[in-house]
């Protein structure tokens, strides 16, 4: 453990920091309402949970705050039983979460900050990082997991919300997963990946659809030093693992005060295509760019892989570069046996957060949704668009001063619906927003009013049938 600093660091401006305040402002309260105000018509045969996790720190910060690195996770589930909406929160109680909560304030600084807390402050914490369970949320196996970012996730109870503990998976996650497995709908099997600071850099794994390890972590071959890779894609036949150029040097963060990534975009980014047979891997050359998302992919009749996902031109949003960010809907074709690779775009609009139906994971979808900006529109995540994949047109719906999140697909007995949690800028207020698939545009069949502001966060999952 790295030797603690004499003083901890200042803490962080609240009020100045982008990802601290408005929308992103973190919530303390946990609450546990029932009979949420509806306005509009509730759909009947809408019947399951929806669960969001996003960055919260529990106390303000100290030293620095990177989002969405740093943060503690806080879960929100919103029930739906066909007539009535419940919502409950709850922080992720790691044992940094539960030591600053004895003492009332944060103890530990920033992820990329080299300050450690005294061992005098910790009561039983001694030794121990900060884990941030904050990015994801995945019901597999009998398990509920709040995922961290290339660490272990931590199980929660799905009755309560209550944290259990760290969770290896059966080992499969034994040296960590990052926020995005894959849960293949045809087999019920979790595939999941995971990036290290040191050889091997890269593993894959899978864990069975009764939550044993079926392929304990498995090196990749090829990658010769610590990438950070937040997201994946599944086919029936491969992992789909896209290796952008961009390096984590924690160490040297720790060291040296410098920035813990850095842009080589003269190595390309190369792309991996892992037989779930485990024969060996495929690589396939591209030229530099970056991906946070993947909304799915599938094997063609062909024999080629299709991949969908938002594309940057560079990691432009980290501060590498001035030039300015673009972020497109782009299909990626990839044919194992020759290399040869193209790519399409399937939307000009710069949005992020892609989703689809996840029963379609695997297979060729219909639709994909994200949240985005309109041309000259409000900072940040304003409009819901939905790309039509098969009437090759998108269609929005601009929700004014309401800060939209990642979009849910959310199945009911008849119909589909798309979700997502939203923020009034102007009241400060939160509502979730429930749309139909076939008309996204003509606004949302409903909101529901929820009981506290909830901040802009990340990824969400929808578990259907009766509220877990």
């Amino acid at each position: 453990m790295t030797p603690s600093q004499p003083t901890q660091p200042a803490p962080v401006d609240m009020a100045e920091h982008p990802f601290l305040s408005g929308v992103f402002a973190p919530q303390r309260q946990e609450v546990d309402v029932t009979g949420l105000r509806v306005v509009g018509d509730l759909p009947a045969d809408l019947v399951g949970s929806y669960l969001r996790n996003g960055p919260n720190p529990r106390f303000d910060p100290v030293g620095s705050y990177t989002y969405p690195i740093d943060g503690d996770g806080m879960i929100h589930q919103i029930d739906f039983d066909g007539s009535t909406v419940s919502y409950r929160n709850r922080f992720v109680r790691t044992p940094a979460v539960i030591a600053e909560e004895e003492v009332g304030r944060a103890l530990w600084s920033g992820l990329f900050d080299p300050y450690f807390p005294n061992e005098d402050d910790l009561d039983g914490a001694e030794n121990t990082g900060r884990d941030l369970p904050d990015i994801h949320v995945v019901r597999h196996g009998g398990r509920l997991l709040a995922m961290a970012e290339a660490a272990r996730p931590y199980a929660l109870d799905p009755s309560d919300l209550s944290t259990i503990g760290a969770e290896s998976c059966d080992g499969a996650m034994l040296g960590g997963s990052t926020a995005h497995p894959k849960i293949d709908p045809a087999t019920g099997e979790m595939l999941l990946f995971n990036y290290a600071f040191e050889a091997p850099y890269l593993t894959w794994s899978v864990v069975g659809p009764d939550g044993r390890c079926t392929r304990p972590p498995t090196a990749i071959s090829g990658v010769d030093m610590p990438m950070m890779i937040h997201d994946m894609a599944l086919t029936s036949r491969y992992v789909v693992i896209f290796v952008c150029p961009l390096k984590f040097d924690i160490i040297a963060s720790f060291t040296t005060g410098a920035s813990p990534l850095e842009w080589l975009p003269e190595r390309g980014t190369r792309i991996a295509l892992v037989p779930r047979d485990g024969s060996p891997v495929k690589w396939v050359d591209a030229d530099p760019f970056w991906v946070w998302h993947f909304a799915n992919a599938f094997d063609t009749e062909n024999g080629e892989v299709a991949v969908d996902y938002v594309r940057w031109n560079e990691p432009t949003h980290l501060g590498f570069t001035a030039a300015p960010a673009v972020a497109n809907i782009t299909r990626t074709v990839l044919d194992p046996a020759t290399g040869r690779i193209s790519h399409t775009t399937l939307s000009d609009s710069m949005v992020e957060f892609p989703r689809i139906d996840d029963r379609a994971l695997t297979r060729p979808h219909n639709a994909i949704a994200c949240s985005g900006q309109l041309p000259g529109g409000l900072p940040g995540t304003d409009t819901l668009f939905v790309h039509d994949l098969a009437a090759g047109r998108q269609t929005h719906w601009d929700s004014g001063t309401v800060c939209v999140g990642e979009p849910i697909f959310m199945s009911g007995d008849a119909h589909g619906y798309w979700g997502t949690i939203g923020t009034d800028r102007a009241t400060m207020t939160s509502a979730f927003y429930v749309f139909p698939t076939d008309d996204p545009a003509s606004g949302p069949l409903c909101s529901v009013e929820l009981p506290i502001r909830v901040p802009a966060g990340l990824h969400g999952a929808w578990v259907p049938g009766s509220p877990i």
